[in-house]
């Protein structure tokens, strides 16, 4: 029975690594920029369609965040708008420009980008983001990889609740 409950530890332990990383969102604040979104310092002259950002300081890591996705969801007010956030609960963009220091926000979404969740009167808003890192596998497999993560969290969440009883013989 010890070994089972070990087990059992292990096994949680395993699958919160994988999970764990999800769940952990940063939190920020987005303001938005209005086309011409080209030329872009990560890819020049090239169009990237209108769901991109610009990434300040705080996520430029020296131009590794170029490409990268981020899910951002909108959080809340920065200023006297009561209720700036709406439409959809949340947004992916690709980082393909840097918003220079003394850029507002942590991210800079594009006018089209910051619309779709939040009210751009606002301006600017509070937001939770999180870099997605497997948005470019193929589609079975990144359904398995989604499937996988919120079954291993449901059971992590079920399997904390329960008592473990270790047999002393």
């Amino acid at each position: 029975m010890a070994k089972l409950s070990i087990l059992l530890c292990i096994a949680i332990a395993f699958m919160l690594s994988f999970t764990l990383r999800e769940v952990v969102a940063h939190t920020g604040t987005a303001t938005f920029y209005t086309p011409p979104y080209v030329p872009s310092a990560c890819n020049g002259y090239q169009k990237d369609g209108v769901m991109i950002a610009a990434a300040s300081d705080a996520i430029w890591d020296d131009g590794a965040a170029c490409g990268r996705k981020y899910k951002v969801k909108c959080t809340g007010a920065t200023n006297q708008s009561p209720h700036p956030c709406r439409g959809k609960k949340y947004v992916v963009v690709k980082v393909v420009d840097y918003c220079p220091s003394g850029c507002e926000g942590t991210i800079d979404l594009s006018q089209e980008a910051f619309a779709s969740i939040a009210d751009p009167d606002a301006g600017e808003i509070k937001i939770s983001f999180h870099h997605i890192a497997c948005r470019n596998m193929t589609s079975p497999l990144r359904i398995w990889v989604e499937i996988w993560q919120w079954v291993s969290l449901a059971s992590l969440t079920f399997e904390v609740n329960i008592p473990m009883f270790v047999d002393d013989k």
